[in-house]
């Protein structure tokens, strides 16, 4: 009889069962039997058995029309994964995989069965993303065997695995597990056992937070989802993802953390409970957040919520030239988006020189996009030719939108909407570019607050495609209407959001980042593991710290503060490691150093 689990290290796991075979315990199941490991699948229901068997047939076909597999490779993977309905069938496992239902109930079941049945010095693994692994181990017979093995959803394409062990979990465990883990091409990260581990601790926040903006009626569903994928490069939006993992599932995995936690923004918007327990879980009921084409489906159909392109409209302004205020990266790029789209601008600043040279570099962006072959050299000379660089505001007297992109300093916004109020012509549109700042705060310096607007583009202006539009308590139905037909035009994507602290991107995005740095602060994992596991299980462009340290320490904190002094959550206090940070001139890359250290060019 083999002996139990020791210290020592285990040899390599041949056979793993893999018990629940819904979408993820058939990915899972894909991954092992692909890399040449012998698979159990086992599920009490026969159709979900055969339906694993189905979709892996498929998933492989579509690997060798790819390239990615040869026909022989597909017969091999198979072979290996065979299916049952009873769990004997793992007696043999090296190691068993569990992806039941988030429930203790029904894990600790599970887990106290198997360990009547499988061999003492096989490995048992929770999938469980929210459920104390601990707990679970606890209750087992040899909890030394028992560790959480966290795939992400898609398990075939999502290369972060999270090894989460207990205080009572045997090295040799985490070691044979882990090294399974590189040899199936994923990255391991080793994490502690707290509800949400490290990429959902930091996720499910998010997704919760946006539910609850939805719930507010903030923002519709699409734009919130347009705005992130947008703003952020994220590959969904927050409700179309809550969708795909199970409205119920996230649900549950926020109980377990507000439970640990009683952090605030862990505690589950009612939304999700009213989805829930009205069977609208998703994708897989073909209603969630959105209403699909069939239950399981991801093609998103119309409904009741959906809105109606074709309504009519507040008939708008007309906008042939624009004025920019400001001579920075962001004034320049603006200007350049108008030029691009035809408007005559007029690009302002403080002197004549600083305006030539705000026309100067984006003189230096055409000419790159020449140089990439996205533009003619005749079309970059007429762009440049429209824009016409001044050191006074009286040349936006003719203008039909004045917009600024002057310091983030509420003050100095004022000041120059005043300046905009006596020198632009009645009916012309004024327009901030504030990503924090209240914009009513600018339209009561003016006389016409009925004029005045938020249009938030995102840096580079160029090539971000997002604009959130800012309307206010004042703002006139037809500057609302003139500004989404002109984000439009100039090939934007126009959300809609209400006038408070942080529009969308910004009030999920801080709260996320913020987060980021409280688990560090706490110990719990290390800058380049939280890093990897966003971008690797999330699939976010960049992990938190490194898009900390490119936004600036000193505007993150300042963007964390209005967030907090707004909504009075405690849980939006800005972490104190980000504070002293900043206070030790740490800034990020602009500075060479800030969570990371940079080398100086």
């Amino acid at each position: 009889m083999a002996t139990p689990l020791s210290d020592t290290p285990l040899s390599p796991l041949k056979t793993i069962a893999v018990i629940g075979l819904g979408t993820m315990g058939t990915g899972i199941a894909e991954v092992l039997a692909r890399a040449g490991r012998e698979v159990v699948g086992i599920d009490i229901s026969e159709a979900a058995a055969t339906k694993a068997v189905t979709a892996l047939d498929a998933a492989t076909a579509r690997a060798v029309s790819r390239g990615r597999l040869t026909e022989q490779e597909r017969d091999d993977a198979l072979a290996r994964f065979r299916t049952f309905t009873d769990l004997r069938a793992a007696a043999e496992a090296d190691l068993v995989i569990e992806v039941v239902p988030e429930s203790y109930e029904i894990k600790q079941q599970v887990l106290s069965a198997l360990d009547g049945i499988v061999r003492p010095d096989a490995i048992l693994a929770t999938g469980t993303n929210a459920l104390s692994v601990t707990r679970l181990a606890a209750d087992s017979a040899h909890p030394e065997r028992v560790l959480g093995l966290h795939f992400f959803n898609p398990a075939p394409a999502m290369k972060l695995v999270e090894v989460v062990s207990s205080v009572l979990t045997a090295p040799g465990a985490v070691t044979a597990v882990t090294n399974l883990a590189l040899d199936l091409g994923k990255e391991p990260v080793a994490v502690g056992d707290r509800p949400g581990f490290v990429a959902d601790g930091l996720l499910f926040g998010y997704l919760n937070q946006a539910a609850a903006m939805y719930e507010a009626r903030y923002a519709s569903r699409e734009d919130i989802d347009a705005a992130m994928r947008l703003g952020c490069g994220l590959p969904m939006g927050p409700l179309a993802l809550l969708d795909l993992i199970g409205v119920d599932t996230a649900r549950t995995v926020l109980e377990a953390m507000y439970a640990a936690s009683h952090d605030r923004l862990h505690a589950p918007a009612p939304i999700l409970k009213q989805l829930s327990e009205a069977g609208l879980t998703g994708r897989k009921s073909g209603r969630g957040f959105y209403t699909y084409e069939a239950p399981g489906s991801p093609t998103v159909v119309r409904d009741a919520l959906t809105p109606l392109t074709d309504a009519a409209q507040t008939p708008g302004r007309q906008v042939r030239s624009v004025g920019v205020a400001g001579s920075g990266t962001m004034a320049s790029g603006i200007a350049e988006v108008f030029a691009k789209a035809g408007h005559e601008v007029v690009i302002a600043a403080r002197t004549e020189e600083k305006a030539q040279t705000a026309k100067a570099r984006i003189g230096k962006s055409l000419a790159r996009s020449v140089d990439k072959g996205r533009m003619t050299a005749e079309a970059a000379a007429q762009t440049l030719d429209r824009i016409r660089p001044t050191g006074s505001y009286d040349d936006f007297a003719d203008v039909d939108l004045a917009l600024e992109a002057v310091a983030e300093d509420l003050e100095i916004k004022q000041q120059l909407f005043a300046t905009f109020d006596k020198v632009c012509k009645p009916g012309a549109i004024l327009a901030t570019t504030t990503s924090s700042l209240p914009v009513v705060a600018c339209a009561r310096a003016t006389s016409r607050p009925q004029d005045v607007i938020g249009m938030h583009f995102f840096n580079p202006a160029p090539a971000m495609k997002l604009v959130e539009v800012v309307r206010t308590v004042l703002t006139a139905d037809d500057v609302h209407a003139t500004v989404r037909e002109l984000c439009a035009s100039i090939r934007k994507h126009p959300v809609d959001c209400g006038d408070r602290a942080g529009f969308i991107v910004n009030a999920l995005l801080f709260p996320y980042l913020n987060n980021a740095v409280k688990m560090v602060q706490e110990h719990y994992a290390s800058l380049d593991d939280i890093d990897a596991a966003m971008k690797l299980g999330g699939g976010y462009p960049m992990g938190p710290f490194e898009l900390l340290d490119v936004v600036g320490l000193d505007v993150s904190l300042a963007i964390e503060k209005v967030l907090h002094r707004e909504f009075r959550d405690p849980g939006l206090a800005p972490a104190p490691l980000l504070e002293h940070l900043v206070a030790a001139g740490c800034l990020g890359r602009k500075t060479g150093r800030g969570f990371r250290e940079y080398a100086k060019r």
